[in-house]
């Protein structure tokens, strides 16, 4: 039944948005309707933030995944590469003044 709960849950309100408040007065609610224990509803907050958190983990490497794609599309050069070209350039600067 706790699995239904959670799925229900998860479905309903977007797992990436939910905040701590938010989780615990919706449990609230779940442990008035489904008769949940206080561990049971505990459990469920708790669950319900580990899902938020890896999904917003998920979402967040998704977005720098497709940064990369657009950079390397408009032919951006990567801040690593910048730094190091510049350096490069420092040092052949600094031999041909010698």
């Amino acid at each position: 039944m706790m699995e239904l709960i959670e799925k229900v849950v998860m479905t309903t309100i977007g797992v990436a948005a939910i905040t701590q408040k938010k989780a615990e007065e919706l449990v609230g609610e779940m442990k008035d309707r489904f008769k949940l224990s206080e561990d049971e509803g505990k459990q469920l907050v708790d669950r319900i933030q580990a899902i938020a958190a890896e999904t917003r983990e998920k979402v967040k490497e998704m977005a720098e995944v497709e940064v990369k794609k657009v950079v390397e599309r408009l032919g951006l050069v990567p801040r690593e590469e910048f730094d190091r070209l510049a350096k490069r350039v420092q040092e052949l600067e600094s031999r041909s003044n010698d």
